[in-house]
């Protein structure tokens, strides 16, 4: 993980490093793909090309974790270092650190406002009538209190539910796909393995998930980070290991 994303951050620098010497790398028999305004070959060749497609390739991922700050000239080093056999600046440990601390810093300011936006809406919502809220932070309240037994955390659970943001926007729903879901109650986000152990077959509840209890800070599909994550949850079966 460490080693791919320091890879992602050098390779950033192709591009970079190819218009820093204003010479291409190799002088291949291409046709010229694009101009500058005033004419000019921008992207002369094969290599050109490719080393620009590489930068808008990595720079988007990047940009993804949040990053949206680097210095062109320090990562064209890095290429130049490595391609020249040069040392570099930092070694592997050092330049892994780097890159994780950076882009850590970038996700905790990109995911704020999802957080802030959770934390007030669950303030709010404890106050509700029939919310409950645990030691860890979970709400819930119940829509159907069933009367089968309760699953344990090492037991498959089969179950129908619908997930949505605090907006509203449904990321998955069983219900639509018209059949139950089964998995084991250990192996989800931590907000349901607790919630689910609190419901006796036939229940229906709804849960009030907090980020530390579902995906973190880090995207999840159609969830993005911080995210807290509303679920209507009936407990169908329950199936012993």
């Amino acid at each position: 993980m460490l080693k791919n994303l320091l890879l992602l951050t050098l390779v950033l620098a192709a591009t970079l490093s190819v218009s820093a010497q204003k010479k291409p790398v190799a002088k291949p028999a291409t046709r010229k793909v694009t101009t500058t305004q005033a004419g000019s070959p921008l992207l002369r060749n094969l290599v050109d090309s490719a080393s620009y497609g590489i930068g808008l390739s990595e720079a988007r991922f990047l940009q993804q974790q949040g990053l949206h700050q680097l210095n062109p000239q320090m990562v064209a080093k890095a290429m130049e270092d490595v391609f020249n056999n040069r040392k570099p600046l930092l070694d592997e440990y050092q330049a892994n650190n780097a890159v994780m601390t950076c882009i850590s810093q970038a996700q905790q300011v990109k995911v704020r406002p999802a957080i802030e936006a959770g934390q007030k809406f669950l303030a709010e919502n404890a106050k509700r009538p029939g919310v409950k809220t645990t030691a860890s932070g979970l709400q819930y309240e119940v829509l159907k209190e069933g009367t089968g037994v309760r699953p344990q955390a090492t037991d498959s659970v089969v179950c129908h539910y619908k997930g949505s943001l605090l907006d509203g926007n449904v990321f998955d729903d069983s219900y639509s796909r018209g059949e139950p879901v089964t998995f084991k109650l250990d192996q989800v986000i931590k907000g349901w393995t607790e919630a689910l152990q609190l419901m006796p077959v036939g229940s229906k509840y709804k849960l009030y998930i907090p980020y530390q209890l579902a995906y973190g800070t880090q995207d999840n599909g159609p969830i993005p980070g911080g995210s807290t994550l509303v679920f209507e949850v009936e407990l169908l079966d329950v199936k012993k290991p």
